[in-house]
């Protein structure tokens, strides 16, 4: 069978966003073109490197060239997305691996999530020959989310993806460790809870 590539080039929307209250929250990236979406679940701290790592690399972008590439050093606030995921929000995988990278020529990010896959692998050795064999097959590897963006649409990403992580439980003042509505028992207090 071969490979499912979900390829916007360029989305109408492509944001991360949020299914669940606040400790039980599972993190979406989708991309929308007219009719058509894909959502593809991931972890938080998926959602956060994700984010940081392309403000970087547009940051070098705008470096590397002067300032001359399409790269606004803030998101216009025209395109600013703050809109819930488009219902119904059908998971089409989980996400494994992530690409970043900066198509020079066309003057886009490129955003690749590639789904999760088991691999079995009785050594250490066989486990990495296992993981080449499948990053070298184009035609037949894991489905894969490809996006392309402008600069614009990248900064607009990366500001909304690190304000829907930062949306969730507050930070233990001691421990950083997310709070629960009911506390919780922090380990730089040894597990020691005052009654109120």
């Amino acid at each position: 069978m071969s490979r499912q590539v979900f390829l916007y080039d360029p989305p109408d929307r492509f944001v991360a966003g949020t299914v669940g209250l606040p400790g039980r929250r599972t993190f979406f990236l989708q991309a929308t073109s007219g009719p058509r979406v894909t959502s593809v679940a991931l972890e938080k701290t998926q959602v956060a490197a994700l984010a940081e790592r392309m403000d970087e690399l547009l940051d070098e972008v705008v470096r590397r060239t002067g300032g001359s590439a399409p790269v606004p050093a803030v998101p216009p606030v025209e395109i600013s997305d703050s809109a819930p995921l488009d219902t119904p929000v059908e998971e089409e995988f989980r996400v494994g691996t992530m690409a970043l990278a900066w198509d020079g020529e066309e003057q886009r990010m490129i955003v690749e999530a590639q789904a999760l896959v088991e691999l079995d692998a009785d050594s250490e050795e066989d486990l990495a020959a296992a993981e080449e064999e499948l990053l070298q097959d184009e035609e037949n590897g894991p489905p894969m989310l490809r996006v392309r963006l402008t600069g614009a649409q990248a900064r607009a990403f990366a500001r909304r993806a690190l304000e829907v992580v930062n949306a969730g439980r507050p930070p233990c003042p001691l421990c950083s460790l997310p709070l629960d509505p009911e506390g919780h028992v922090c380990p730089r207090q040894n597990g020691y809870r005052r009654e109120a």
